[in-house]
């Protein structure tokens, strides 16, 4: 949601294809981004626009999303030095050594 509210102002309703949730968690989680004062709200008739309270807000996401990159890109390196060990400890397994 914060994502989407970094780009511009949205509706519930121009929210819902992007979030992938009911529209009343939707409501409820905007609410509390409202209570912490990161998302304000402005009504035109019956819609309710939302948008970041604060720029600084998309920027904090865009440094979390970079540190998040590099942790990933840090695991995904473990990750394949893990399986490469474990390959090499089955491929040991399996020779067979020369009977004396």
């Amino acid at each position: 949601m914060l994502e989407l509210l970094s780009e511009r102002e949205h509706s519930v309703g121009e929210m819902l294809p992007h979030v992938g949730i009911e529209p009343a968690h939707l409501s409820q989680q905007l609410a509390v981004l409202r209570r912490a004062n990161l998302v304000v709200g402005r009504k035109e008739g019956s819609t309710v626009y939302y948008s970041l309270t604060d720029p600084h807000v998309a920027e904090l996401l865009r440094v979390a999303r970079t540190i998040l990159s590099g942790v990933l890109t840090g695991q995904a390196g473990l990750l394949a030095d893990l399986q490469a060990t474990a390959t090499q400890a089955t491929a040991t397994q399996g020779e067979t050594r020369p009977v004396s």
